[in-house]
């Protein structure tokens, strides 16, 4: 018998240890718990402001998901699933601001006699 290992995982770099999920769990509470307390204490006054906020952590948040729990670096897979991710964000933010960029230009060049017609 030969010395093969049994293993189905024929990666380059191990997965994570108790010790790398443990700091993406704690990551993700408090990520969690600060916007909550924003909201909720009424932290900033303005609303506009603390969306913004809550935004950005919420950005950190999937950043930390995407190393600490899914692995994702330029490393793995030969750089295919960073460069996956990239285009689908791309593909995405196109999409997003495209629709929302078509609904306030449909918005601001409506004709005012269908404006009474929407209101009455």
């Amino acid at each position: 018998m030969s010395d093969h290992h049994d293993d189905h995982h024929n990666e380059e770099f191990p997965h994570s240890s108790f010790r790398g999920y443990m700091i993406g769990f704690v990551l993700s509470v408090i990520l969690t718990v600060i916007p909550f307390w924003l909201v909720m204490a009424n932290v900033i006054s303005s609303s506009a402001a603390t969306a913004v906020v809550i935004l950005g952590f919420a950005v950190v948040q999937i950043v930390v998901h995407m190393v600490y729990f899914l692995h994702m670096n330029f490393q793995s897979q030969g750089g295919w699933n960073m460069l996956s991710l990239i285009f689908t964000s791309i593909l995405v933010l196109i999409t997003i601001f495209g629709s929302l960029w078509v609904m306030y230009h449909m918005n601001v060049n409506m004709m005012p006699s269908m404006m009474g017609d929407m209101q009455g």
